[in-house]
Order: C-alpha cells, then structure tokens, then sequence
C-alpha cells in the first residue's frame, strides 16, 4: 500500500504506543535480541511502521528504544525478585510484559491507559494468555481526582509495589509530573518507580526532530528537568539507580559508530548535554 501523509501522520497521543511497538518488533527479529516479545509486530500494526519510516527521524535512534525497553525490563524483574507483590503499568500503551516476561504466576499485573488503547490492545491479544494476575484498566490519567482514587485502591491489594511509567513523562509539564509524583509518593506501599528521563539538551533535540509532528498532533514533549533524578527529591523520591540509554546501547552492540557513550554523572548532567536513561526511584 502507498503512503500518504493521510495515513502516516501521527494523529494523537495513542498513536506514540504504535510507534514504540515497532521498535520492539525490530529487536525481535534479531538472532541476538535483548528481549524477545512476539506480540509486537501486531500491536504495532502497519500504521505503527509507517509513522516510524515517515516521521522526521522516526526510525533514526532505534538502539535507544531497544535500550529502554531492556532497561525497564531489568529494573521490573530485579524488583520482583526483591519481592514486590505488584506491579503497576501506568500508560502501558502496548507493552506486552505480562505475556512475554517470565514472571511468578501469583504475581499481581495492573496496567492502566486511555480507552482507546486499551480497547485495541484487547482485541489484539484477546486470545492470549498472561503469565501471571493481571488486570487491565481505562483511565485517563490526567483525571487527578480518579487517579488518586485507584491508586488509594491499588494500595490494599499489596504490601511492595513497583510502578512503571515507561515513555510517559515526557509528555508532562514540570508541574504536572510535580503532582503526579507527589500522588504516588503518598501512597504507603508504592514503595519503588521506574522512570525514563531526558536532559534539557536532549529535550530540545527531539522537539526539533520528531517532535514538530507530535506536537502538531497534541502530543509535545514538555519534561525535561535541568536537576536529572533529582528533580523528584522534593516530591518524595530519590534515585536508587540511573542508567544512560546510550551506555546501555554500547554495551550491546546497539549504538551508532558516531556516537561514543561518555560516563556522566546523572546528577551533573551540563544542560545543553544530550542524554536520556531509564532510573529506578525509591521513597525519600
């Protein structure tokens, strides 16, 4: 089928989760992959590979997705076996961990996103299985009133949980994810969160790239903070551990040949440094 700008312009936020997929259905592929998930290249479906082969640089950076993913992989599954009970997605999009992950059966899987994805995410795996608890809920996270509610709920399901907000923040204005911080942090057993996070100067990059399409579609990246891991500090979390996608990437064989990975301390990143990692967040 050709492409038009029609169809391969991406129209709104959900459509990030299409994106994103594909990168995992690319990793896949490979006979050396760092992750295997088999549900991908459906989830993504032909829009997804077409809004990553027609946005500006849309199919430039893959080794940082690939990086992420097995990043948010490593941190979730230290954390399990550290004893969290429960893990809390939130804004999954279309990850596919509770079906792909090896995980204990009696483990407890929440994973929270817009109607819409979630809509078209159980018709695609509608009959698969997960390998653990799991459930699936609709909710617009930027409801604060209704977030608070499920998270006041998903606090009597389990004494350790781990929240998981991959590619979410980004999205958020400083003060937002201010509020949304401060929410999980007032609650007793969310006792661990994963996050990804970009520098100042990374920030501009993409907003410069692939982000002139997103904000056109009403999804801007907005969440870059001069502080790093520590802008969370005054909201109840501190960093347990930072990783760089970069460094990651080089570990593996991912990285470009032009980009050389620098060690940099998470905590002094210069502004105008392009960087991006994934952080494991614990209670203050």
């Amino acid at each position: 089928m050709k492409t038009t700008e029609a169809n391969s312009s991406v129209r709104n936020i959900a459509d990030t989760a299409l994106w994103v997929a594909y990168f995992r259905a690319r990793e896949s592929e490979r006979p050396d992959a760092l992750f295997r998930d088999p549900y991908a290249e459906r989830l993504a479906g032909e829009r997804g590979f077409e809004i990553a082969n027609t946005l500006p640089e849309g199919n430039k950076h893959e080794w940082a997705w690939v990086a992420r993913t097995y990043l948010f992989d490593k941190y979730v599954t230290e954390e399990i076996a550290k004893g969290a009970d429960l893990v809390v997605n939130l804004a999954a999009g279309l990850d596919a961990r509770p079906y792909r992950m090896d995980l204990p059966s009696e483990l407890q899987w929440v994973e929270v996103d817009l109607p819409s994805i979630v809509s078209y995410k159980e018709q695609i795996l509608a009959n698969e299985k997960p390998r653990c608890r799991f459930e699936r809920i609709a909710l617009d996270l930027s409801n604060v009133p209704a977030r608070r509610r499920l998270f006041a709920e998903l606090n009597q399901r389990a004494k350790k949980i781990v929240v998981v907000t991959e590619g979410l923040l980004i999205y958020f204005t400083s003060e937002d994810v201010s509020e949304f911080a401060k929410d999980l942090a007032a609650v007793e057993h969310f006792e661990s969160w994963v996050i990804d996070l970009a520098s100042p100067g990374q920030l501009k990059l993409m907003q410069r790239t692939s982000g002139t399409k997103l904000s056109e579609a009403g999804a801007a990246f907005k969440f870059g903070p001069h502080e790093g891991p520590n802008f969370f500090l005054p909201y109840g979390w501190c960093a347990a551990d930072v990783q760089g996608l970069l460094q990651t990437a080089a570990k593996f064989g991912r990285s470009p040949k032009e980009l050389r990975p620098v060690v940099l301390d998470p905590n002094c990143i210069p502004a105008n440094f392009p960087w991006t990692g994934v952080c494991l967040l614990g209670k203050v």
